[in-house]
């Protein structure tokens, strides 16, 4: 082939590409039913140098190409927040979504952490149980001879019978809701029981990788459910995370969510940037900040506090792109919560000091006193901090439809 040849061929190519990337776009998009107290046009990602990309969205838009078009690697994306993404329903919204856009987009289910053993509430996305001796810890304040590591829980035993068991299967399923199944697993955590993982009757061992705090294991058949037990003598094990993950090319959507959890109760986790470089998001949705307006907000102290999080980001992946979430409106002790908008400013100037994007739903569900309609049309709970399950849905249709068009703008201008 001539170079021109070659030179027309990949011309038409790259077309025929833009026009899909275009046309795909707007297919992706969720409907979302009229709230006539917001405003749909305000839902995108701003960015505060104008129209053009900060470098790590390039780059994630880049990697969402070969993904979503070529069928090529993994799309990683973590979601980091308290009760919301505790929860499970927005991100699982998100994730539904994201998987949806294409057949066989099934990168691996990711981090899980069994909560049930920490006697709090594990995500809706899956199920946990447990047996024996634990004591569970969250990352509100420290905890002496605890080290958290990025999930912000933990759990000691020092029971050589206990077990911790994940299902992939959601507890509330729709009839689009993504399946996993995975072949790989990573127990994070460290003591002096070792880990060994129990698939019917095979005990399958791993290989400790102490340098990243984890035991690393290669199982004998594809599975949706996992128990965790333990071999050794005397000693305990402080259990601080699980990854499931299979070899295919497609997209992984982790979420981190600890209830009560503000800025920097996340500051206490000494081993978050570790495990994050483990994880190795390609972006982080950072949705913090509603338990730090419960109390006093002093403005300074939050943006400190975020900024020492991204740094921790930062370091374990400095390609990686980071989008700040505003809070939403809520009340507190029956009254407006007025330390909303002093969030929706905090984040704008974060995410311009880290060349961040900013996905401003404080704004989009129609700013300040607006949780009270959000309420009303069922979307929101009586203590107007939460949502329902179908105001959480909406959240992530609407963070979807927002990083998409988004990635539409940037794929028309290539």
């Amino acid at each position: 082939m001539t170079g021109t040849a070659r030179t027309i061929l990949c011309a038409a190519v790259a077309l025929l590409l833009g026009t899909m990337t275009d046309a795909s776009a707007w297919y992706w998009r969720k409907k979302v039913a009229p709230y006539p107290y917001a405003e749909p046009g305000l839902n995108e990602i701003h960015f505060a140098s104008g129209e053009s990309l900060p470098g790590n969205f390039g780059k994630l838009y880049s990697r969402m190409d070969t993904v979503l078009l070529y069928g090529r690697g993994k799309l990683k994306i973590l979601h980091i927040g308290g009760s919301h993404v505790q929860a499970g329903d927005w991100t699982q919204q998100f994730r539904r979504n994201m998987l949806s856009i294409r057949y066989g987009l099934d990168g691996g289910r990711g981090l899980v952490f069994p909560y049930s053993v920490a006697g709090t509430n594990t995500p809706s996305s899956y199920a946990t149980a447990y047996a024996g001796d634990w004591t569970g810890y969250r990352c509100l304040r420290p905890s002496d001879g605890v080290r958290f590591g990025a999930t912000g829980m933990a759990a000691v035993t020092s029971d050589t019978s206990a077990r911790v068991s994940v299902l992939l299967k959601e507890r509330n399923p729709r009839e689009w809701s993504p399946s996993f199944t995975f072949n790989t697993a990573e127990v994070f955590g460290y003591g002096e029981l070792e880990p060994v993982i129990f698939m019917g009757r095979d005990t399958v061992r791993g290989t400790a990788v102490p340098e990243r705090g984890l035991y690393r294991f290669s199982l004998p058949r594809f599975s949706e459910d996992i128990t965790v037990g333990f071999t050794g003598g005397a000693g305990s094990f402080t259990l601080t995370g699980l990854y499931l993950d299979n070899p295919f090319s497609g997209i992984t959507v982790d979420e981190i969510g600890v209830n009560g959890a503000g800025t920097g109760s996340y500051l206490n986790c000494e081993d978050f940037s570790r495990d994050v470089r483990e994880l190795a998001p390609d972006l982080v949705i950072l949705s913090l900040g509603i338990n730090d307006i419960q109390g006093d907000f002093h403005k300074s102290r939050f943006i400190d506090n975020y900024g020492a999080i991204v740094r921790d980001i930062l370091e374990a992946n400095p390609d990686c792109a980071i989008l700040f979430t505003s809070v939403n409106d809520s009340y507190r002790r029956g009254h407006v919560n007025r330390y909303g908008e002093s969030v929706q400013e905090a984040v704008r100037e974060l995410a311009a000091a880290h060349g961040g994007g900013v996905w401003d739903f404080f704004e989009i569900m129609g700013g300040y006193g607006s949780m009270q309609r959000w309420e009303y049309r069922g979307l929101a709970k009586h203590d107007k901090v939460h949502f329902t399950p179908e105001g959480y849905d909406l959240l992530g249709d609407l963070l979807f439809n927002a990083l998409m068009d988004s990635y539409r703008t940037y794929s028309k201008a290539l």
